[in-house]
Order: structure tokens, then C-alpha cells, then sequence
């Protein structure tokens, strides 16, 4: 017997995922493998993943894996390869939101002393509904079901069907559904799952019914014990899939009456497995209280993708009293708010109408072009993983995909996507992108990417290995296919193709030659495919930037991969902590580099793109777009912000500044020389159209406080609204800011103002604005930077003074919109 010692090196510990990784490295051997977690001595086959999850191995756990059979040496020196160089990189779980740091309480919510619950947002969001608890499904009467000798057969057809409907429910799905659910599925075909269930039949003489609760709450005892939160968290996994096996078995068990929803609700529970949520009718369901869930469960990535609030933190049997009647989950400042009154109900009627066109806003700002202030265009493109993150990236604003990895489709899978399933994926992408541009980079595989199926021996330094265009000659079967997929996909849209680490003209020579014997071959077929499809290399390869001119007489177009071509140029492996310090794309040699590829290449008529991580650094942009980058390619949420910085540019001024960071010394030179070119954004008006409300149906002093700051919000001039509406709140504290008339003048001075304000509300009816001087039906709120001295005491005393004229009042009273009220303002008021 031979045995390998390791520590081990997943900081998640050993959930699904790298289990099924290190089970399919195990079981390509004859040996018996067994895993020995020395911490807990816990054993398990090692060719089974879910005796892997219950072994509860954490970051750093001493294991080792013991190896006996007839070619134990060969998989030694594979396995102990594969765990010192490979198994970390399968370490790769959902990370979920950042954890949510709550708001502060509004004051125009505290003033009107609304009943809280406190507690932990897990999806932020605001849902109201009639609070209804969960009806947890009781197992007890499924024990009562005697022993059979047809158990074992009943098992083996519950089994086989659960798994026939998991693999139709697969096929209506996407996105994160489908992932959860292909999960279930392994955990279900995984042998140790069934064989547990047989051992408890025939060795412990239970029946299949309580065999199957037995084997579910062992595994479950196991993870909960577990100090890892994302194991614990896979227990509503296993009790899914044991649920669905009970039901499949005894159907006649099942209520007769199913959950259902009807009306608006906010549901309560310990917690909801992935089936039970995706059971329920999203449209009524407003939120979720889920008192066990942590932030990596299944469930709570489904509630997130489909825009549900959830809050944890509150026990279930606290909410009692409160089923059946009307509470307000608010995930924006973690509360849950029972029994609202009629105030509670408007404040947060307001909360809703300002979140509703705060989206709107962002949907319309990502549509806007991408110019730079003296209207020079730039390209701004996503990169994305797989056809469900195009709609999302062309919602923010992409102009196009710079970055398709295809390489995922081949992933995490026994087999290689055929035609069909790729040309479908890449033409979902096509569809999506209604004619705009997208780039698919052929299959970056091999080296740090390995791919079961193929066979690739392991190496030493894999970044600089067999992957890549490298290993298409020795696969060509595999990129022909590809090519064709693309190629008949490139019908229904705009594609271009890109080829990954390229160091020499013969490899795009060869390329080439492919793709004309792939174009005749779909010919002759009489298969529709595209006859354009523009060529394209990643540059990451350093060698390439000084023979770019002859590549300029092969392809259409280059796109800088700055993560790779960084650590190339540097020799710097990123991975290593102790050397990726050294690793700093903004450098002068970096930045020199990319002149000399971005001007041989326009010298010659070719556009250059980045689309590495540099690309969507906002604090770089001025620098890339200086040298002469032509299209930025970034994930798709940092586009909005990308497109409105690069409206506040001077292309002149970006290649002076260029320029100067090329003659730099030193990294250092260069951020000073950034930090002293920021570009201040250009002034907003004190008042505009954008801030004066008309109309909105506001009745009382805390509405009209909030919507005015939350209209800012809207509008670019504060990303802080709530704490600019508490420094409103404290000088309201001071003196009324009513100044009779039927007017009030809300002003602060404020850090969190971005663009000082005056904002202006107009009510339809008059409210009590808790003064002497009566009721207010105009409200004027000024709102200006800390940095503004004593502007707001100027303008304040203008309309204080301005009121006290009869004239100036009724002609204010009588402007019946916004621009007749800007109008008369501007022409009355110096601002």
C-alpha cells in the first residue's frame, strides 16, 4: 500500500464540487483509494464525493489518501501531482453578496415609530405581503411504512425516476436553477448515496422508508457538525433530494392540498429547500424570512436571481402572532415591519416609486453612448462565461461581447459539447446581441485548465504549458468542431473569432487553413453558416509585440489579455504569494509595451482592444484610453460606471498623459501622475428641471424629505440619500425651516452631497409642517457640499427675501410645471 500525505488547500473545505473533482481523479485508477481526514479520523472511498463531503474536511485539514492495488505506484504519482498543483483550482463555490451593512433607520421611517423586528439581510430589496409560515413536511408518517423484500427493488425504480425528473426538470431551466439542480442530480447517481440506503436495509433490517430518513440525517449530522458555514449549508441539500425520494416512492403519502400562493406573501420558515422554492409562484412571493439559511444556501442564490429579499436573524416561533396579517420586509435597512400603519405604508409606497425609477435610471444611463467629453467613440464590450450572462451585459450597456471564454462549455463535464450544443449556446449569444458585435475566443484549455476527458499529462509550470492554440493540432477534431459551431452559429448575427495565446505567424497559418477546410466541408454540406467571420489573437504572448506588423497582414484585429500578458512580461506567477506583489500591470515597461502594439497595429489599419481585468478599471481608463486602446471589454456591472467616466474625459489630455506615464521610472511616478489628472466632473446646476417634483402624491413632512433625497439619488447628485436626509433631519431640529406663505426651506450643508442642490416639491395638497407658521404646500430644500462656505445662507436670504413680495409668491404658486417654475426662478434668483 502506498499513501500520499497533504494538507488541504481548499479555504471552503471540501463541499460538492472539488469532492467530485478529486472522486473523478481517483476513480480513473483500479486501486482502492481510501481518505483518511487525520483531524476528525474520518475515512471515506475516495471515489465517491459525497463519502468525501461527510469526511468534514476544512482548510488545512493533515489528510492523506492510502493507495492499494495492481497500479497504485501510477496513480500515486498522478494523484499527488494532481493534489499539489490542481486541487485548490476546484475550489470554486458560489461567494455570494457581500455581506449587506444595513442602512441607518431613516428618520422620516423612526418619526412615525413603525413596530421593527431586527435583523440580517440576506437579498436586499423591499417586498410587502400577508406573513404566512411554511408548512415543514412531516417524515414521521412515511416511518410507519413496514419492511418489504421488494425494498431493494423499490429503491433502485425511486432512484432511476428521481433521476429521469431532475434530468427533465434540467431542461426547462437556466442559470442558477440549473446548476442547483445538476447538483442534486450527482448527489443522487453518487453510488455511496444508494449503497448506504442498502446497508441499512439488509444490515440493519430497516425498512426502505426509515433506511432512506436514516441515511439523510447520518449525512446531515455529519455536515452540521461541520465548522465549515458552506458545509453545514449543503444539509438542506441532502434533506432536498431525501424528500424527493420519500415522495417519489410513497406518492399517496403527499398532502393532498399542495403550498400554494395566491396573494402577495411574505413566507416564513427555518428554512426552504432548493425544490421547495422553486416550487412556489414568484410572483406573489414579496420575501422570505429564513431563521437557518446561510449566505452560500442554494435557496438563497435562487431568492437573490429572482429579486426576492430575505432576511435571517429572526426565529420563526417570534413571528406567530403575526401570520396571517400584513408585515414590510425591508432588506435596504434589515428590518421586518409588523402591523404598518397608514404613515408606514406611504413611507414605504415612497421607498417603492423611488427604487422603481432608480432602476429605470440605471436602464437608461447604460443606454447612453459611449463618448468621450470631446465626442471621440469608444467600444465598450462585456466579457462573459456562458450565454446566460449576455442579456444582463447588454442591459448594462455593452456594445458588444470583447469576450466570449467558450472554453467554460467544455468544463466541469465527462464529455466535450457537441455541434450542436455549442452552436446553439453561441448562437443564444448571437440572438441576444441583436447585431452587435461578439468575439468568441476559441477554447482556452489545457495547462492550468485541465480537462478530464482529454488526457493531457500534468506539468510543472502549466500557465506556460500545452494549452491553448498550442494543443488544437493534437485535438483537431475537437477545434474543427468548434469551428464549425461557430461558423453556422455567425448566421444569425455578428461573430468574430479569437485565437488564445498565440506566439508565432505558423500557428495563425494554420488556423487558417482549418477554417477554409471547416467552410468547405459546411458547403458541401449545404449547412447555412456565416462567409465573414473577422480573425483575431489574444496578444499576451510577449513575442508577439515585435512581429505585430506581420500579423497585421493575417488578422482583422488584437485584444490585450493584460491578466496573462502581465505576468509574461514580468515572469511573475500571480498565484505565488510570495512573488505576486511584483505583479502590477501599471508600469512603464507595461504601458511601453502597449503603445508599441497599439501603434504598429493602427499603422496598419487594425483596432486594438483590452480585455483582461485592466480592462473595466475605472482609475486606469484615462491612461488605456490614452495610448490608443479601441474597445474595452469588462463584466458586465462595471460597464454603466466605465461609459459615465469616460464622458467626463478629453482624449487630448489622456495621450499627454500617455505620454508622460511612458517617460515615468517607476509604478510610483505613475500613480502620481493619475492621482493629479483626475478630471473633476463638470458642474450641474444648482437647480434644474431633474429636481423639481410635481404633483407626486406626497401628505406629510417626512414623504417630502424622503422622496427629495431620494430623487437625488436618482439623479446622480448623492449616492448617500438616506444619510444626506439625516443631515436634513438635524437641522430641522435647530429652527423650523418654515418661512410662512405656504412655504418651507429645508437646507443643509453635507458631505454626502455630490452636486449641491436646490430641489423643489410642489403638493397638491398643503401639509403640517410642525410650525408656527402653518401649513406648506411649496417646499425648497437646499441641499450643498461641505465645501461651499456660506452659499446656502446667500441663497436662503434671496428667498426669504424675494417671498415677502406678494408678486414674486403668487406668481410662484401660480407656475403650472417644472419649466415654468425653473423659468421664474432663474430669472428672479442668483444661483
Amino acid at each position: 500500500m502506498l499513501s500520499i500525505e497533504f494538507f488541504c488547500p481548499l479555504p471552503n473545505g471540501l463541499h460538492a464540487r472539488p469532492a467530485w473533482a478529486l472522486k473523478e481523479q481517483c476513480s480513473a485508477w483500479r486501486s482502492d483509494i481510501r481518505f483518511i481526514n487525520k483531524r476528525l479520523n474520518t475515512h471515506a472511498d475516495g471515489k465517491s464525493s459525497l463519502a468525501l463531503i461527510s469526511t468534514g474536511t476544512l482548510f488545512n485539514d493533515s489528510c492523506v489518501l492510502e493507495i492499494s492495488g495492481s497500479d497504485e505506484e501510477q496513480a500515486r504519482r498522478a494523484l499527488d501531482q494532481y493534489l499539489s498543483s490542481e486541487f485548490i483550482d476546484s475550489d470554486s463555490i458560489p461567494s455570494g453578496d457581500a455581506p449587506h451593512v444595513a442602512h441607518p433607520l431613516p428618520r422620516s421611517l423612526v418619526r412615525l415609530n413603525p413596530q421593527l423586528q431586527h435583523g440580517i439581510t440576506l437579498a436586499s430589496g423591499i417586498g410587502a405581503g400577508t406573513l404566512r409560515g411554511w408548512q415543514s413536511d412531516n417524515l414521521q408518517r412515511y416511518r410507519q411504512r413496514p419492511a418489504s423484500p421488494e425494498d431493494i427493488t423499490r429503491l433502485e425504480h425511486s432512484l432511476a425516476t428521481l433521476a429521469e425528473q431532475l434530468n427533465h426538470r434540467l431542461r426547462g431551466l437556466d442559470g442558477e436553477s440549473k446548476t442547483i439542480i445538476s447538483a442534486h442530480l450527482s448527489l443522487i447517481q453518487d453510488d455511496e448515496f444508494g449503497e448506504n440506503i442498502r446497508r441499512l436495509i439488509d444490515e440493519e433490517r430497516l425498512s426502505l422508508a426509515e433506511a432512506i430518513i436514516r441515511n439523510m440525517e447520518q449525512i446531515c449530522n455529519k455536515l452540521s457538525l461541520s465548522a465549515s458555514d458552506y458545509l453545514r449549508e449543503r444539509v438542506s441539500d441532502i434533506r432536498d433530494i431525501s424528500e424527493q425520494l420519500l415522495s417519489i416512492t410513497w406518492p399517496e403519502l403527499q398532502p393532498t392540498s399542495a403550498f400554494t400562493l395566491d396573494t402577495p406573501t411574505v413566507l416564513v420558515a427555518e428554512d426552504l429547500t432548493p425544490s421547495q422554492f422553486l416550487s412556489l409562484d414568484t410572483r406573489h412571493l414579496k420575501g422570505m424570512v429564513l431563521e437557518k439559511t446561510g449566505r452560500t444556501s442554494h435557496t438563497l442564490i435562487l431568492a437573490r436571481a429572482a429579486s426576492i429579499p430575505v432576511l435571517s436573524g429572526l426565529k420563526v416561533a417570534s413571528l406567530e402572532p403575526y401570520a396571517g396579517k400584513k408585515v414590510i420586509l425591508d432588506g435596504v435597512c434589515s428590518v421586518l415591519v409588523t402591523e404598518p400603519d397608514e404613515a408606514v405604508n406611504h413611507y414605504y409606497s415612497v421607498a417603492q416609486r423611488l427604487a422603481d425609477k432608480r432602476h429605470q435610471q440605471q436602464i437608461k444611463d447604460a443606454g447612453l453612448p459611449a463618448l468621450t467629453r470631446d465626442n471621440v467613440p469608444v467600444d465598450i464590450a462585456a466579457n462573459i462565461g456562458s450565454a446566460l450572462e449576455a442579456p444582463g451585459a447588454f442591459a448594462s450597456g455593452a456594445q458588444g461581447v470583447g469576450l466570449f471564454r467558450t472554453e467554460m462549455l467544455y468544463m466541469d463535464r465527462d464529455t466535450a459539447p457537441d455541434e450542436q450544443e455549442q452552436f446553439e449556446a453561441y448562437q443564444q449569444v448571437l440572438l441576444s446581441a441583436e447585431g452587435k458585435p461578439v468575439i468568441f475566443r476559441t477554447m482556452d484549455i489545457g495547462g492550468d485548465k485541465q480537462i478530464p476527458y482529454l488526457n493531457i499529462p500534468q506539468e510543472e509550470n502549466p500557465f506556460l504549458g500545452y494549452r491553448a492554440v498550442r494543443i488544437y493540432p493534437e485535438f483537431a477534431h475537437l477545434f474543427r468542431t468548434q469551428l464549425r459551431a461557430i461558423l453556422r452559429a455567425g448566421a444569425s448575427g455578428n461573430a468574430l473569432l479569437m485565437i488564445p495565446m498565440v506566439h508565432s505567424l505558423d500557428q495563425i497559418l494554420w488556423v487558417k487553413q482549418e477554417l477554409q477546410k471547416v467552410r468547405e466541408a459546411l458547403t458541401s454540406q449545404g449547412l447555412r453558416h456565416t462567409p465573414h467571420l473577422p480573425l483575431g489573437i489574444m496578444v499576451e504572448v510577449p513575442s508577439v509585440c515585435f512581429i505585430i506588423d506581420h500579423f497585421c497582414d493575417e488578422v482583422d484585429f488584437f485584444s490585450i489579455g493584460s491578466n496573462d500578458m502581465t505576468q509574461y512580461l514580468y515572469a511573475v506567477d500571480r498565484n505565488n504569494p510570495r512573488v505576486s506583489p511584483l505583479y502590477n500591470p501599471i508600469t512603464p515597461s507595461f504601458l511601453r509595451m502597449v503603445r508599441q502594439i497599439v501603434d504598429a497595429a493602427h499603422r496598419h489599419g487594425k483596432w486594438v482592444g483590452i480585455c483582461g481585468e485592466l480592462g473595466g478599471e475605472r482609475r486606469y481608463l484615462p491612461l488605456l484610453l490614452g495610448l490608443g486602446i479601441d474597445e474595452f471589454s469588462m463584466s458586465g456591472p462595471r460597464i454603466p460606471a466605465v461609459k459615465a467616466q469616460l464622458r467626463q474625459l478629453e482624449s487630448d489630455a489622456c495621450r499627454t498623459l500617455a505620454e508622460q506615464a511612458c517617460e515615468c521610472r517607476s509604478a510610483e511616478e505613475i500613480e502620481t501622475l493619475l492621482a493629479d489628472f483626475t478630471p473633476e466632473e463638470p458642474p450641474r446646476p444648482l437647480l434644474a428641471l431633474e429636481t423639481i417634483v410635481f404633483n407626486e402624491p406626497l401628505t406629510s413632512k417626512e414623504q417630502v424629505l424622503q422622496f427629495l433625497c431620494g430623487n437625488l439619488a436618482i439623479q446622480g447628485r448623492t449616492e448617500n440619500p438616506l444619510e444626506l436626509e439625516e443631515d436634513v433631519w438635524q437641522r430641522e431640529e435647530i429652527v423650523t425651516t418654515a418661512v410662512g406663505f405656504g412655504v418651507a426651506i429645508p437646507h443643509t450643508k453635507s458631505q454626502w452631497i455630490r452636486h449641491s442642490s436646490i430641489s423643489i416639491a410642489r403638493l397638491e395638497k398643503p401639509i403640517d409642517w410642525e410650525s408656527e407658521m402653518g401649513e406648506v404646500e411649496l417646499v425648497i430644500m437646499l441641499t450643498l457640499g461641505a465645501q461651499e462656505g456660506n452659499n446656502h445662507v446667500k441663497v436662503f436670504s434671496q428667498l426669504a427675501r424675494k417671498l415677502v413680495n406678494k408678486a414674486f409668491r403668487e406668481a410662484l404658486f401660480a407656475a403650472d410645471s417644472p419649466q415654468g417654475l425653473l423659468d421664474l426662478l432663474n430669472a428672479e434668483i442668483s444661483f
